[in-house]
């Protein structure tokens, strides 16, 4: 026991120091070396048991009173009751480190409003709209189950003319305490207590109309705004239409999450929208104008002359309005596809090879040659790399 440091000293606190100080004093020294904080530290760790041993002793009237009458011979005889030879079971451990990670995280003690107002769950949801609806927003009715309060017990759970008691096994404090061995010992964790739901109340008769939960179900119709601009996978809350809130906590949130259906022809990515439009091989050489489809309807554009198939030209403010400001729009990209001829009249033919002729488009024509010399089974290439 020689090798062992003063308790008084590991937490550094005067031997006269009060209990609320002592506590303190814990808190401060456990946020400092806790492992969570300091992840693969061996040494933190050391330090993390030496300082709850200390505590388990000096935070004990019993075992404090031992200590300052024997040091550490106080406790040679109770090796492996836990970390450093004391049991923790007898502590409120789920109490300190509940002030401590809620000082972590910017919180306070998660036991001191275990038993307050909660807020219920949030509802989740599906609806199917189409690509032009989100792009413009819509109303839709939705219909959903709400949990109504249940008008013949007034939302107690308890049958007319009795009323819910205080649950036994947590003394209405809606948590419980468990005991559960850890690297560093016996260490306690709070938990909801599974008894009363973490109301503190435990209905004896229940009321037959709700089955002791306070509320019936009740089909609802609500129509709901979807807004301009919403995207695949967004969702829409509708606030109250969640599950009921305890201890006159609010109730949480209906979320609605739209899926968008696809379009035939347009794309979209974030506020942009792209599609493809055909043009003729006249049109694309000599220009001209064409009609092109858009979210607000068809408009006429006119191509330049000498336009290539892959041209994409750009229609400002044609685009998704904003969510946060349907004023604000993406735009719309148009790429320009030419499309060939597959079957020509003989008119048709006759004009193109004019056309041909007299803009000198045939084989070769930039080089010059059109009538090079062509061995029919050896290619274009005649013999060149036969071997010789």
């Amino acid at each position: 026991m020689a090798d062992k440091r003063d308790y008084y000293e590991v937490l550094g606190v005067s031997k006269d120091a009060s209990a609320a100080d002592i506590k303190k004093a814990f808190r401060v020294q456990a946020k400092k070396y806790h492992p969570d904080m300091h992840p693969g530290d061996k040494e933190c760790e050391e330090k993390f048991k030496e300082i709850q041993e200390a505590y388990a002793v000096l935070s004990d009237d019993d075992k404090r009173r031992q200590y300052d009458q024997f040091g550490h011979a106080a406790f040679d005889g109770s090796a492996g009751a836990g970390a450093g030879g004391f049991d923790f079971s007898g502590m409120d451990m789920g109490d300190i480190f509940g002030d401590i990670f809620g000082d972590f995280f910017g919180g306070g003690s998660r036991r001191a409003n275990s038993n307050g107002p909660r807020q219920g769950a949030n509802v989740r949801m599906t609806i199917r709209i189409s690509f032009e609806e989100a792009v413009f927003g819509c109303v839709k009715g939705i219909d959903f189950t709400y949990k109504q309060e249940c008008a013949t017990c007034g939302g107690s759970g308890a049958k007319k003319g009795t009323q819910a008691t205080t649950c036994s096994r947590c003394g209405g404090k809606g948590k419980v305490v468990y005991s559960q061995q850890s690297l560093f010992g016996m260490v306690q964790n709070v938990q909801t207590c599974p008894d009363c739901n973490g109301t503190g109340k435990v209905v004896k008769e229940k009321c037959p109309d709700c089955h002791g939960t306070g509320y019936v179900a009740k089909r609802v119709h609500k129509e709901v705004e979807i807004p301009a601009g919403i995207d695949n996978g967004q969702s829409v809350r509708v606030r109250g239409y969640g599950e009921p809130g305890t201890n006159g906590g609010p109730r949480g949130d209906l979320l609605v999450e739209v899926v968008v259906g696809r379009s035939n022809e347009f794309e979209r990515q974030e506020m942009n929208i792209f599609s493809n439009v055909y043009i003729s091989y006249a049109i694309a050489a000599i220009g001209g104008d064409i009609r092109i489809k858009t979210v607000d309807g068809d408009i006429i554009y006119t191509v330049s002359s000498g336009t290539q198939t892959g041209t994409r030209i750009r229609l400002k403010g044609k685009g998704v309005p904003s969510v946060r400001n349907k004023n604000i729009r993406g735009d719309h990209y148009v790429t320009l596809i030419v499309k060939t001829p597959t079957k020509l009249s003989k008119d048709a033919e006759a004009a193109l090879r004019e056309f041909d002729r007299l803009t000198g488009d045939s084989l070769n024509a930039e080089s010059g040659s059109t009538d090079a010399p062509r061995d029919k089974k050896k290619g274009p290439f005649g013999g060149i790399f036969d071997k010789k």
